[in-house]
């Protein structure tokens, strides 16, 4: 049995809070004869045996794939198809624990092409990392068992990396994780995922493991997050904890241009081209977080100018610049200058002068560091000479031993076809990356969604002239977006990040940020045909709920799992760089409390500093109604009249979002648009009226055909009554006669009004009659001239029916003697004693229909609630308005188009007094 010391390595973090992840370096491991490993004993004596013929090493040598248990061992060494050796060495570091080294070396006279190496083996069976195909840039894939590979992105000095995960016997949780990385070589030639060995070359790898409790995604966080891919023993922390460099981490649009572009200036129109390309970007998609100017490359060199004098030469000098920055300024738009590390033989001027220097003059906050990946001390130092919070962002995505000297970068667009995973960000949250996207070639929608998933920022790259057609569309999607990001950026700088959670399907990606106050799932779809489907595991606690952020919507667990609905896209998209769809599920606390009970709209929040509530959905295009937090109450014919459709109502602190929940409008469904007014009021009660006590009742209605809908909102609930007058019949001709004596009303609109009298005057003996061929209007000025006004449904239907509910005024049953069954024409009020009810109202059914004050819209109509029916009952077809005596719980609506339509002959109306 076979012994190898491996690393003991205790990186030691400054200033850096990270997820406690259990785990203890392994400093001995054995294997037999065959080269399967057996077990392995941590640092603090933990002794492991692993689960499964597990190899201590598998590689690809000339496209072929071998097992060092493929290998014989001879002489201290292990021998792979007579071609390859591989020597073991037990090194000690500095901090006195143990590396294992791999050296390999070439034994043939021809070049051998090493790849794919893995310290304790790439299986089917387990989750590991290493290369796939033969793409030139990017390979290396994350393999799951049962499950699709997923691509992702490393660091540029890690795509050779060998990672694996192993199972032990016995300790329920506890796996072992390795990693291999590629150190020195000789006579060799490293390629980014593989080393050409010459005759009797060299290459050396680096193998460290360590056991952790967990499960696969703990020894990942492990590896890359807390030991940084081993790259480092120690990280400065201090970039890190600079509050004036924190903005960074929240910006997630940026747009770089270079100065002779047309949307920055244009010699017709000057400067005006840039502003409106700030405008068309707010609209579009929120605006940009950062714009940057490009006015050296490829116009650098032509002459003896060097970078910092391009500057100073653009039209109006640095001070038109200057003018243009605060202008950003007063719009929260950063702006970053570039610099050119390589501009050695123009004009000789200082680089870290120059470049601070014209960071003073411009006001500058950041700088583009052409063809770096890293910056440096000395870099930041000089720009913080002028002034704070100025950012160094490199143009490729610093690796693990530069992140200390720079927190902001890029993911280069030479990636083309991004992988789907990026795992820089999980190595170190705090660092902020943007995806470079360029608009001239292609649609990019993919790059898009996967800045999402992945939750950084978009660069935008305009270097490349050319905006294709398509550019609205996109941009509008790149809001959504960024919407997401910007207003869950805490949960996307979690340190607790969770890449790859399960997902019940294939072709379907998960990513969890979980959150101080909330939780979020980012979710990226491969399916064309789009996602209606339960697709993760969820167990909801009280307090929960959660919301789909891009669809806005309300979801609810069912038998713990989640139904997701994600959109789909055209499958000739497949293998693009518009493939893909995406969305993000936000798991919030119950702190937005809102309710709508009619036409109201009840709000109350106790956190926070804003209520936005938005028709259809948050769109940077619209305006939202923005409350205080705190409680409202509102009416929604006043705050979106005639609005059918969805309510999005979000709560936020800052751009932070707390909780959102979303109101359903039904289309077609009423809404109460008539308000509720007072009339003046009197304990004394007054001629011809009948006083109504208060109560509890409980309303129920009834109507007939239901083409267009009813309003249901009020309806079968127990409602507190505060008690009223009510007249003890319609107001009629008379009394109407002698309100238009006293007001000389006349309406705008005076068709049909008062049709049935003749030249203004009463008809002969219809003086008690009641009035009718009257609108709404009519009947409100007669209210409020009579110092009353008209009662609701409610109202109405209360001190018909008394607390007794009854279904007719004098009982339960039908009795023709007690009213008029349907005549056919009108007859003085009070003609029909017996049929009052017990608090003596009469001519409640069978005379007039009477209008209430409640007045509906739904959505292309509007209506008044008519009560009673009426003296007029057609009987040729059951397509008619059922007249007659109705039941005094039925409803019917009146359709109102204008003054002159709505004046029926058979619609009057009686009024009531408050107490």
């Amino acid at each position: 049995m076979r012994k190898l010391y491996i690393p003991a390595i205790f990186i030691v973090y400054t200033f850096v809070a990270l997820p406690e992840v259990f785990s203890q370096p392994i400093k001995k491991m054995e294997w037999d004869g065959a080269g399967v490993v057996k077990s392995a004993t941590s640092t603090e004596g933990k002794e492991l045996s692993v689960r499964g013929e597990i190899p201590l090493l598998t590689l690809v040598l000339d496209n072929r794939g071998y097992s060092i248990t493929d290998a014989h061992f001879n002489n201290g060494e292990w021998i792979i198809a007579d071609k390859l050796s591989i020597k073991i060495f037990n090194d000690t570091s500095p901090d006195n624990s143990l590396i294992g080294s791999f050296v390999f070396t070439n034994l043939t006279d021809d070049t051998l092409k090493l790849g794919n190496v893995v310290f304790l083996g790439a299986s089917d069976g387990r989750h590991h990392i290493t290369g796939f195909g033969d793409h030139r840039l990017s390979r290396t894939r994350l393999f799951r068992p049962g499950q699709s590979s997923v691509p992702v992105i490393l660091p540029d000095n890690a795509w050779e990396l060998g990672y694996s995960d192993v199972p032990v016997q016995g300790e329920e949780g506890w796996n072992i994780c390795a990693l291999i990385r590629r150190g020195s070589w000789k006579n060799a030639e490293r390629r980014r995922f593989e080393t050409n060995l010459h005759q009797g070359g060299t290459v050396t790898y680096k193998a460290y493991a360590e056991i952790y409790r967990g499960d696969w995604r703990e020894g990942l966080k492990l590896v890359f997050q807390k030991r940084l891919l081993y790259d480092l023993e120690t990280f400065d922390n201090t970039l890190y904890e600079r509050d004036d460099l924190h903005w960074i981490r929240n910006q997630y649009v940026i747009h770089l241009m270079m100065a002779w572009d047309h949307w920055f200036y244009d010699k017709r129109d000057l400067f005006t081209p840039f502003q409106d390309f700030i405008d068309r970007g707010k609209k579009w998609y929120g605006g940009d977080d950062i714009l940057g100017i490009w006015p050296t490359w490829p116009t650098l060199g032509i002459d003896q100018r060097n970078q910092w004098d391009h500057f100073r030469d653009l039209p109006g000098g640095t001070k038109a610049i200057r003018n243009l920055v605060n202008q950003l300024h007063n719009q929260d738009i950063k702006f970053f200058i570039c610099y050119n590390p390589w501009d050695e033989s123009t004009r000789l001027e200082n680089h870290l002068n120059g470049m601070a220097g014209l960071i003073d003059e411009l006001d500058a906050d950041g700088v583009v560091l052409d063809t770096w990946g890293s910056s440096s001390y000395a870099i930041q130092r000089a720009a913080d000479s002028v002034r704070s919070g100025v950012i160094m962002y490199s143009e490729g995505m610093a690796v693990p031993k530069d992140m200390p000297g720079i927190i902001s970068g890029r993911v280069h667009n030479a990636l083309y076809h991004p992988p789907l995973l990026n795992l820089n960000k999980l190595i170190k949250p705090g660092f902020a990356i943007f995806r470079v996207a360029e608009l001239k070639y292609e649609r990019i929608r993919r790059e898009y969604n996967l800045s999402l998933f992945n939750g950084h920022g978009v660069e935008i790259n305009m270097f490349s002239p050319g905006q294709p057609a398509w550019v609205e569309q996109d941009y509008k999607h790149l809001g959504k977006i960024a919407r997401i990001l910007r207003e869950n950026s805490k949960n996307f700088r979690s340190v607790n990040f969770t890449p790859l959670v399960n997902s019940i399907l294939d072709s379907v990606y998960i990513n969890y940020w979980p959150g101080a106050d909330k939780d979020l799932y980012t979710i990226y779809s491969l399916i064309p045909e789009g996602v209606d489907e339960h697709i993760f595991e969820f167990d909801k606690h009280e307090g929960q709920h959660l919301v789909d952020l891009w669809g806005h919507r309300e979801l609810e667990p069912k038998d713990g799992r989640v139904k997701v609905r994600i959109e789909g896209f055209h499958k000739s998209w497949l293998g693009t760089n518009n493939e893909g769809a995406v969305t993000a599920i936000a798991v919030f606390p119950k702190i937005l409390n809102v309710e709508r009970t009619g036409n109201r709209l009840s709000l109350s929040a106790a956190r926070g500093d804003s209520i936005f509530i938005w028709k259809g959905g948050p769109d940077y295009e619209k305006k939202a109604l923005v409350l205080s937090t705190g409680d409202h109450d509102l009416r929604l014919p006043d705050v979106f009249p005639r609005y059918e459709g969805k309510l999005v109502v979000q709560l936020k602190d800052g751009r932070d979002l707390l909780d959102e929940r979303i109101i359903h409008i039904t289309p077609g469904a009423p809404i109460l648009i008539s308000k509720s007014v007072k009339s003046s009021v009197s304990n004394k009660k007054p001629q011809d009226m009948v006083r109504v006590k208060g109560g509890q009742f409980r309303w129920a209605t009834s109507q007939g055909d239901e083409f267009i809908s009813y309003p249901r909102q009020d309806t079968t609930r127990i409602h507190n009554m505060r008690g009223f007058f009510i007249d003890q019949f319609p107001v009629t001709n008379r009394e109407f006669k002698e309100f238009l004596r006293q007001t000389s009303y006349r309406p705008e609109d005076d068709y049909n009004f008062l049709k049935h009298w003749q030249n203004g005057a009463i008809p002969d003996g219809q003086e008690e009659y009641p009035v009718v061929y009257i609108s709404y209007s009519d009947a409100q000025a007669y209210a409020e001239w009579a110092g009353k006004r008209l009662p609701t449904e409610l109202e109405w239907q209360y001190a018909a029916q008394t607390e007794n509910r009854l279904k007719w005024p004098w009982g339960m049953e039908m009795d023709s003697t007690k009213t008029n069954m349907g005549i056919g024409g009108p007859y003085p009020v009070g003609q029909y004693p017996k049929g009052k009810n017990p608090l003596g109202i009469q001519d409640l059914v069978g005379q007039v229909w009477q209008m209430t004050q409640d007045v509906y819209e739904s959505g292309s109509y509007t209506y008044n609630i008519l009560k009673g029916g009426s003296y007029f009952k057609p009987l040729a077809s059951w397509w008619y308005v059922q007249g007659g005596p109705q039941p005094l719980a039925h409803r019917q609506l009146l359709l109102m188009v204008s003054e002159g339509f709505d004046r029926k002959g058979t619609v009057g109306f009686r009024c009531v007094k408050d107490l």
